[in-house]
């Protein structure tokens, strides 16, 4: 048969001379080199572990420390360890052996390698202290103390040079525990605009006694497991909040990216989707080669743990709970051939993910031996999963709203059955060469995907680019092997039927709006000297109030990377000053009064940020208490009323983290729209935002066709009001101060 005789390495024939061996000198070649690309690899893994290990310190700065040392023991006739190894080496047996001169060399070789080692020590643990000091997040915008420069100066100096992408794991400090006094009364002033005074008053009774008896014990587990654990929320947040989910994680939980809003680069499918993937294998190989520069905040660095599983990795479905597995598979990138890159993605098999509980039995029952394991091996340890949809999606001026609508829903869950939501993330291209991204989020959070999203939307039409009929660059890899279809051998079964549907419901459900708002950006908003983000999420509170005449509890997701394995945080934006300034719009109070009650409630918005931000955040350490208590077998009143209260306004900003990737001013259309998610409560809204340099901001909101308080296009014109609203405030002040 023709594939076994192309499977044989060679072959042989028995004639009357002999036996005659014939080599298949291209299989030979292609095994050598698989071998040493693999050998390369762990090489280069080898070489990262050690560099990783001894940072601030490097292997140059040890041979500088040796051969100062040297020199100084012989050519200035000083002994740096005042003749202490001399001595001890008359009692080794080996000084008999050895000349004295070479006694003191072996002897400066230990002890430059001692002192480098304890300078290394220093400077790490130095870096670690300087990097547990969170006071610089609460300069005022614009401002620096003294002491926060001074601050900065020596975090640079201890910093080290050229880190690499884990350098500063070691040095990044703990997350802490807040103490149970601080999250309970942030807890009820957060609450406390949300409840009339009968209900307030109640709850406060409940916080007290908690506060009192049953908290103080949970908290001491929690302290304990904060000294052990890298982290005490993350593998919890991970397990519970994820993995143990038992709802579809389509829409509920997967996220999107969006490509360039104004430009497609080309129409070709297959070309966009060779620039792209070979775009992500080179972030892939730097990946590998821990070469990405460390994302930092203000020069202080952030943890790169989420890092590590961006690829190879899939959600694999249990009974009780689900898990993350990530795998390691080499693959070959010829820089000549950026379509090469293809043959490391999944193949485009289709997968609907109804609840965990019928997909975990039906992967014991269906895909647990023959053809369907290995297939389903196949697309699990593939590097990330590649969808070719068939849909034509596009931004289109002459149609602005249904198109994006269309755009962002067919990114968010497409037909149900033509992604792979269990990848650690999906590269959908479209049939007119538009594309997007599909991320499963147990593994990492937003700004991981966005960060490597960003490199490919920065490779694809400028460094790579395409010809002029719009296909890639480059000439294919001679020696490519050619796709494989993957055999699947799966009965009619009543639980794949019943899931597609459950899935098409839950689709048909969302719906999906997006506004590119370029009325005005953060340019305008911050010649108002007010914080851009604060002043988008006072207006989603007035927009929120217009739209359904009440407030509700709101979650705005931060990070809390300036901790080791740090995820997320929740910052409660419905404040009682952003009520007081709601209020008073609504009113139509006089500009002099509502300014400053914007600026005041801007203001605290900021201060809450930065205390999520910073470890002292309510949400993580209550969800935490929560549990501790449930393993415990302690039942508390208080905490399951806290974690049992629905997030209405679901939001969070998408951050563009490398700008220079990105020249804004010149080209403008060459920029990402953000992304979105689904909506997180039956009843209320999902709302994400990206901020586009001066002038434009993407908004992307999702809700339930089901719900008949919500409507996304009727909160969408909310939100573009209450931003216009927001800013002629300043505009009619400053028209009264110039008369």
């Amino acid at each position: 048969m023709a594939e076994a005789h192309q499977a044989v390495a060679f072959q042989f024939t028995v004639t009357p001379d002999g036996i005659d061996l014939q080599l298949c000198h291209e299989a030979l070649r292609q095994v050598y080199l698989s071998g040493l690309h693999s050998w390369k690899k762990r090489f280069i893994r080898f070489k990262n572990g050690v560099m990783t290990g001894v940072y601030p310190g490097s292997p140059s700065g040890l041979l500088v420390v040796l051969v100062g040392y040297m020199s100084t023991t012989k050519y200035a006739k000083i002994d740096p360890s005042l003749g202490m190894f001399t001595k001890l080496s008359k009692h080794l047996p080996i000084s008999k052996y050895v000349t004295e001169e070479g006694q003191r060399i072996v002897g400066g070789v230990l002890i430059g390698t001692g002192l480098w080692i304890a300078v290394t020590f220093v400077m790490r643990n130095v870096l670690k202290y300087l990097l547990s000091w969170h006071s610089w997040m609460f300069n005022r915008h614009g401002s620096l103390s003294l002491k926060t420069k001074l601050w900065l100066m020596l975090v640079k100096v201890f910093s080290g040079p050229k880190p690499m992408l884990y350098s500063f794991q070691n040095s990044i400090p703990r997350l802490p525990v807040p103490p149970i006094k601080d999250t309970v009364r942030r807890y009820l002033e957060s609450v406390h605009p949300l409840m009339d005074d009968e209900q307030y008053k109640r709850m406060e009774g409940l916080a007290k006694d908690f506060e009192k008896n049953l908290g103080p014990k949970l908290q001491w587990y929690l302290k304990l497991k904060s000294w052990w654990a890298s982290n005490y929320v993350s593998d919890w947040w991970e397990e519970y909040i994820y993995l143990r989910g038992r709802g579809p994680i389509m829409v509920n939980s997967n996220y999107y990216a969006m490509d360039f809003l104004y430009v497609i680069p080309t129409t070709r499918q297959a070309a966009r989707a060779g620039n792209s993937i070979h775009a992500i294998m080179m972030y892939r190989r730097k990946l590998d080669r821990a070469q990405i520069k460390p994302v930092s905040l203000n020069r202080v660095p952030l943890c790169s743990a989420q890092w590590e599983r961006m690829f190879n990795t899939s959600r694999i479905p249990g009974l009780e709970t689900g898990k993350s597995r990530g795998l390691s598979v080499p693959t070959r990138t010829p820089s000549s051939a950026p379509a090469a890159a293809a043959s490391a993605s999944a193949s485009g098999q289709q997968h609907s993910r109804q609840e965990n509980n019928p997909w975990a039995k039906a992967r014991s029952q269906f895909f647990s031996q023959g053809k369907n394991k290995q297939s389903l091996d196949s697309v699990e340890k593939a590097a990330f999963f590649v969808t070719l949809d068939d849909t034509e999606q596009r931004y289109d001026p002459e149609n602005s709203v249904q198109s994006l609508d269309s755009y962002g829903k067919s990114l968010l869950h497409g037909k149900c059955y033509d992604r792979w939501f269990d990848k650690s993330f999906n590269l959908i291209v479209f049939k007119n060469g538009t594309m997007g991204l599909n991320a499963e989020h147990s593994w990492a959070d937003a700004p991981i995907v966005g960060h490597l999203w960003e490199h490919v939307l920065s490779s694809d039409p400028v460094r790579l680019g395409y010809t002029e009929d719009g296909h890639c660059k480059g000439n294919p890899h001679p020696n490519l092997p050619g796709p494989q279809r993957l055999q699947w051998d799966i009965p009619e079964e009543a639980v794949i039927n019943s899931s597609l549907k459950v899935a098409k419901a839950l689709a048909d459900d969302v719906d999906m709006h997006i506004i590119p708002f370029n009325d005005f950006g953060k340019g305008l908003i911050k010649k108002c000297k007010t914080s851009p983000d604060g002043f988008i999420q006072i207006a989603l509170q007035l927009a929120h109030f217009r739209d359904k005449g009440k407030f509700c509890l709101t979650y705005e997701a931060s990070m809390t990377r300036l901790f080791r394995e740090g995820r997320t945080e929740t910052v409660r934006s419905c404040t009682t000053q952003t009520c007081d300034f709601v209020r008073a719009m609504m009113n139509d109070k006089q500009v002099c009064l509502l300014i400053p009650l914007l600026k005041v409630a801007a203001e605290k918005h900021q201060d809450l940020y930065r205390l999520a931000m910073t470890g002292k955040g309510i949400d993580r350490h209550l969800f935490c208490l929560y549990l501790v208590s449930k393993y415990l077998g302690e039942d508390s009143a208080f905490l399951k009323e806290v974690l049992s209260e629905p997030w209405r306004l679901s939001t969070s900003q998408t951050p563009l983290q490398q700008v220079d990737l990105f020249d804004l001013k010149r080209h403008p259309e060459y920029v990402t729209s953000g992304g979105g998610f689904g909506p997180v409560a039956d009843d209320g809204y999902g709302v994400s935002y990206i901020i586009l340099g001066e002038d434009l901001i993407n908004f992307h909101i999702s809700s339930k066709h089901s719900s008949p308080e919500t409507d996304s296009h009727r909160f969408g014109s909310n939100i573009r009001q209450a931003m216009l609203d927001m800013l002629d405030l300043f505009q009619f002040d400053n028209k009264a101060s110039n008369k």
